[in-house]
């Protein structure tokens, strides 16, 4: 387990209040990464729970950008957790998939030369995706959570967890937030990384 439980609060939201659960990853750095879990209702009430696990973009969910269709996933993720009544929101702080915020910055102004997503990637000496779902399956696990339905169109996260030994009972597509700005990213996520649309 790479992961500990530090603390533990109620967030409360316009889909009504979260239990916010702060995590921080073991390891001898400095800069140990904090990772958070959203709880909203009795998530053991129900043999399954409604999950999404949610990676960090500062862009997308902060500042509203449409370059992506990532703050449009959170919003409703959040709105059909809450729906449902019980469910977890896990925000994975990795941005720009894990090759972190000035890297993003970077792969962005490839992006405006003419680089798809992961090419921009490649050319920065990154892979397509560097992020570590491992953590959050750590994460079900300190939660005491086997089995959920995931909110996601990542096949990835769905392998990772499944190898991790998370029960996926449900994959349920999140399609939202797709834009002119953006429609290129989304095919080239759907046609390079595999992405269900």
């Amino acid at each position: 387990m790479r992961l500990k439980k530090v603390t533990q609060s109620i967030l409360p939201t316009k889909w009504g209040d979260f239990s916010i659960i702060g995590f921080e990853e073991k390891n001898k750095l400095k800069e140990k990464k904090h990772h958070i879990a959203l709880i909203y209702g009795d998530i053991y009430k129900k043999k399954s729970i409604l999950t999404r696990i949610h990676s960090e973009c500062l862009t997308g969910d902060s500042l509203f950008s449409l370059r992506c269709d990532c703050g449009n996933q959170l919003k409703t993720s959040l709105s059909l957790i809450s729906k449902e009544g019980n469910g977890i929101l896990i925000y994975h702080r990795q941005e720009g998939r894990n090759i972190g915020l000035i890297n993003k910055i970077k792969a962005y102004a490839l992006q405006d030369r003419g680089f798809d997503t992961v090419e921009a990637n490649h050319k920065l000496g990154f892979s397509a995706d560097e992020r570590d779902f491992t953590v959050c399956s750590d994460i079900f696990k300190l939660l005491k959570v086997k089995k959920i339905r995931l909110l996601t169109n990542n096949p990835l996260k769905v392998k990772i967890l499944r190898k991790s030994g998370i029960t996926i009972e449900k994959r349920i597509s999140l399609i939202v937030g797709i834009n002119k700005k953006n429609k290129f990213y989304v095919n080239t996520k759907k046609k390079k990384l595999g992405h269900f649309f």
